[in-house]
């Protein structure tokens, strides 16, 4: 490929978040086997994170690979493994890191390897500042499903014409149907609910304000970029993309990541090695996969960020006892809001030898491996790319943020996904896991997934591919920027 010297040499820069890094990761090495000179920039605390689960020489990489950080702005937390707050950690980001992004691009400029191009997350919009004064091309990655980054651009449209409804000021948010209000007037989103919005859109708790501001700010804020990119496909979402090209630099679809990265990167380097996890990932649940029949699991897997009540916990637990599939579950030592997630013991001997239960695991394997059945997800958009991608009907049980509609998308949209309701029970646990394993329904949903996996795998393939096509326009854009 050349010396360092005469390669393109992308700096990439993550928001400082699990969902965020892990696709950001794929398209660094995409970009380093299609001959690019990478850095990547995580925030201090979450290298810390990434060494201790990775290894301390896990991040060596290669001479045209390194790893650099900024500080995040925040004090040091007392639980060094957990997911910090992330209203606290979006105001310090966009406040504090642009003085730190300067210093790291100064000091890169001064080897003998300049930054020709930035991509960067569109939540560290601050970086558009510095890639101007230093006259570098940047793009901007959206790593949530299209359809959060419309509502977010939407939203003061909305609040102007008095199609957005005023929250209750009581503070539950269910009275008067509030949340089934219907949505008019989101382009390409017909029949969308205040429920199935962003939701800090709601407004209705402490940190909202500030977030719908930082949001709808940095969707603003990417107009400036070269290009926006999504980690999605044409067939899936190209109604979505038609829409926003009116309005933003040009859009491109270059997902699934997942698929693409097995395509390009090559297994036998050095670089294909390196993982994204902040958590230790157990391998042994890929081994007890291997006992179980066909599409006979259940995965269970409510992303990096999500909490719940012991109450919520205790339901899911019986849930999934009582619908008698095997299920793999992955349950964070921090599920549980305040505490430690403890399961009742009767529950740990009822699902002895048809439960497995592990801290973190590697996702895409488990979504890929034969066994697996449906997945119990808390619709993050990696996991549900993911899961349509493997072929994986899902249930879904958003938490927070772009989760409500990237559900809404699967229910709705790609029909590929059934809602739980968000006050879980356990009976509606068992009863959706049965249907989506063994109904008339789940075979629907299963098809429609499995047509979307081959429709995926297509894009993803040259010389034909939307998404290939995209990622070529992509390399192209950002190659012609080297000066």
């Amino acid at each position: 490929m050349g010396s360092i010297a005469n390669k393109p040499h992308a700096l990439i820069i993550p928001a400082p978040a699990q969902g965020h890094i892990n696709p950001f990761l794929k398209l660094a090495k995409i970009l380093h086997s299609k001959g690019f000179q990478i850095t990547f920039v995580n925030t201090e605390f979450n290298h810390r994170r990434l060494l201790k689960s990775q290894g301390s020489d896990a991040l060596n990489g290669l001479p045209s690979f390194s790893f650099e950080t900024i500080p995040d702005g925040l004090p040091p937390p007392q639980n060094t493994d957990a997911t910090q707050d992330v209203p606290s950690l979006c105001k310090s980001v966009d406040e504090t890191c642009l003085n730190p992004f300067r210093r790291l691009l100064t000091k890169l400029n001064d080897s003998s390897s300049p930054v020709t191009c930035i991509v960067a997350d569109v939540l560290m919009g601050f970086t558009l500042d510095a890639a101007m004064e230093f006259d570098i091309l940047e793009i901007v990655v959206w790593t949530s499903g299209v359809g959060s980054f419309i509502c977010l651009h939407e939203y003061p449209n909305l609040l102007q014409k008095g199609l957005m409804p005023t929250p209750p000021k009581e503070s539950s948010v269910l009275i008067d149907g509030y949340l089934d209000t219907v949505i008019e007037s989101v382009p390409t989103m017909s029949g969308i609910r205040v429920k199935d919005m962003v939701s800090f859109l709601r407004n209705t708790n402490p940190g909202d304000e500030f977030m719908i501001h930082f949001l709808c700010l940095q969707v603003e804020r990417a107009k400036r970029a070269s290009a926006i990119v999504f980690n999605t496909f044409y067939e899936l979402d190209g109604h979505h993309i038609d829409m926003l090209a009116s309005i933003f630099p040009p859009c491109y679809e270059i997902g699934p990541l997942n698929l693409l990265e097995k395509r390009i990167v090559d297994e036998s380097v050095a670089i294909a090695s390196l993982q994204s996890n902040l958590w230790k990932e157990e391998h042994e649940c890929l081994e007890w996969l291997e006992t179980k029949p066909p599409s006979s699991v259940i995965y269970v897997n409510f992303g990096s960020i999500t909490v719940m009540t012991h109450e919520h916990l205790v339901e899911f637990c019986w849930g999934l006892a009582n619908c008698n599939y095997s299920f793999l579950w992955i349950v964070r030592p921090d599920l549980v809001a305040g505490n430690s997630a403890v399961l009742p013991s009767e529950f740990l001997a009822e699902i002895n030898g048809r439960g497995m239960l592990v801290s973190w695991c590697p996702q895409e394997q488990v979504l890929n491996h034969p066994s697996i059945g449906g997945f119990l997800t808390h619709s993050g958009w990696n996991s549900t790319i993911e899961s349509i991608s493997g072929g994986v009907p899902m249930i879904c049980w958003p938490f927070f943020g772009d989760q409500q509609t990237n559900c809404w998308s699967c229910c709705n949209e790609y029909e590929v996904a059934m809602e739980i309701d968000n006050d879980v029970k356990r009976d509606e646990v068992a009863k959706l896991v049965i249907e989506l394993m063994n109904g008339e329904r789940g075979d629907k949903l299963r098809k429609n997934a499995i047509h979307f996996k081959n429709e995926a795998e297509k894009a993803c393939v040259s010389p034909f591919g939307s998404s290939i096509n995209d990622l070529e326009k992509v390399i192209g854009m950002l190659q012609t920027s080297t000066k």
